[in-house]
């Protein structure tokens, strides 16, 4: 009975065609094949130099797949050490490369122009802050970590009476700079500096144009160098 049941479902089944009918891709999507295809080559040539110049055992080698290993290779990874020997080879390489340990504070690693570190207010070079108080960096901080206070001067521009940042909340983001229409609130390259109390990571308007005093050398590099992507 199943017999004759499989006789005719394969009898209902049409025969497939033998063509083969192959799409016609784009230049691009044959040039990402052709890229593909070198890549994994590449992989492949990698794993097998990797497997040349540090030789693990060969039991996963000889091994079909599927296949665990006898009790006697066991025995003799466990008798013979081999995994601590090889353990032991990495360690002798490495111990006559160049150590890749920075001795800090004395010796400090590079940082990219795009490091947001603590916070500072810039002047322009006659000396005049650059903050226009137009508070858009009070309303894009997302955890609310800037207050901002202004109020016009006798010659009727707008300047900040009060600018503070509670460092304990900012969570580094980089909107404020971002947003700031004069360059004027800047995260600098300086991440050294920790406090012992909260009061001193409540920052207010002198504090943050002293940093900016402080960094306007390395603060004017960094934005010179990141202009073109902004």
């Amino acid at each position: 009975m199943l017999r004759q049941v499989s006789i005719r479902v394969a009898s209902a089944v049409p025969r497939a065609s033998s063509r083969i009918i192959v799409p016609s891709l784009p230049h691009t999507h044959l040039r990402s094949l052709h890229v593909s295809s070198v890549s994994a080559a590449q992989n492949v040539n990698d794993y097998r130099s990797n497997r040349e110049k540090f030789p693990e055992d060969d039991l996963s080698t000889r091994l079909a797949p599927g296949q665990e290993p006898g009790v006697l290779d066991k025995a003799s990874q466990s008798l013979l050490l081999t995994e601590l020997v090889r353990g032991m080879w990495v360690v002798l390489e490495s111990f006559f490369r160049p150590p890749y340990t920075l001795m800090y504070p004395f010796e400090k690693g590079a940082l990219s122009p795009r490091f947001r570190g603590e916070h500072a207010l810039r002047r322009y070079p006659s000396g005049e802050e650059r903050c226009i108080a137009c508070k858009l960096c009070e309303a894009i901080c997302p955890a609310q970590a800037i207050t901002i206070e202004a109020e016009p001067r006798e010659d009727g521009s707008r300047r900040t009476t009060r600018y503070d940042i509670d460092m304990t909340k900012c969570i580094y983001c980089g909107f404020c700079q971002e947003a700031c229409p004069v360059d004027a609130i800047v995260e600098g390259p300086n991440y050294e500096y920790a406090t012992e109390t909260h009061e001193e990571l409540l920052y207010n308007k002198e504090k943050l144009l002293a940093n900016g005093d402080k960094w306007e050398v390395e603060l004017a590099r960094n934005l010179e160098a990141d202009h073109l992507y902004r």
